[in-house]
């Protein structure tokens, strides 16, 4: 009977390099995978909320344009001014990224994404950034009918989210300042500024107050069931409720001289 060693001795180098050709062909597409990859994910994470366009590079150095919608099936979409880039790496079984807005940040902003038993723990380095107020017009009611205008300022402290079986934890704080806004509604202008606060822990806590202003707004909610849950109020100053009046009845519900607001 014929020998089939010398055919299996030749075959097996072909064998391998094939291997090795798959292997860095794989190695090859997950380095320079393109940036766009990151689309539709991010859409997913956001209920396509929030969508990357005109994306350049690759997933782990890249730029594109942020835009806000007001999720499936809405015509209103508003494009944050100037690109926004990041950098994204390993470091000992966790992922970095550092990710810049032309038009907000002076420093970036980081982010450690570290997997856990069931969960994942996504924590953010302290920051303060500033972002355009007009940029949330493009979630849709009631924003593109209020169409605010002013200066939201966010600073995190310590604040991180844990996922962990299906839930959402939030630790740390995080503030977003709301300077001099206006709104087509009113002839005021400005109405006022605002303070919205998480403090996190084992029952998140937000919280929201005017830090001035003929605009009072005012409320507390709290991340329960993973949701949230926000009672507040609106009202005017005595003197200023003519040139309110308009945005008090689309803030909430109106009773009298206040408007009941509901999240959740």
């Amino acid at each position: 009977m014929p020998s089939t060693r010398p055919f299996t001795a030749t075959r097996a180098p072909w064998r391998w390099a094939w291997a090795g050709a798959a292997l860095g062909w794989a190695l090859a597409l997950l380095v320079f995978a393109p940036a766009r990859w990151l689309s539709a994910p991010l859409a997913a994470a956001t209920g396509g909320q929030l969508l990357l366009g005109d994306a350049l590079g690759t997933v782990w150095s890249g730029s594109g344009q942020l835009t806000l919608t007001g999720g499936s099936g809405s015509s209103d979409a508003s494009t944050l001014p100037g690109r926004v880039a990041w950098d994204i790496g390993p470091t000992w079984g966790k992922l970095n990224a550092h990710v810049r807005a032309d038009c907000c940040m002076q420093s970036p902003l980081t982010f450690r994404l570290s997997p856990l038993w069931g969960g994942a723990r996504l924590d953010l380095g302290d920051q303060r950034s500033q972002w355009p107020a007009l940029w949330l017009t493009g979630l849709g009611t009631p924003w593109n009918t209020i169409r605010a205008e002013g200066q939201l300022a966010l600073t995190t402290t310590g604040f991180g989210i844990r996922l962990a079986a299906g839930r959402l934890h939030f630790h740390g704080q995080a503030a977003l300042d709301a300077t001099n806004i206006t709104s087509r509604l009113s002839t005021l202008q400005p109405m006022g500024s605002y303070r919205f606060e998480l403090v996190g822990g084992e029952v998140p806590v937000f919280t929201l107050r005017t830090t001035q202003g003929s605009l009072q707004l005012s409320g507390q909610g709290q991340w329960t069931a993973g949701r949230l849950r926000f009672v507040g109020e609106a009202s005017a100053a005595p003197e200023r409720e003519d040139a309110l009046s308009n945005l008090l009845n689309i803030i909430g519900r109106r009773q009298g001289a206040r408007s009941i607001i509901q999240w959740g």
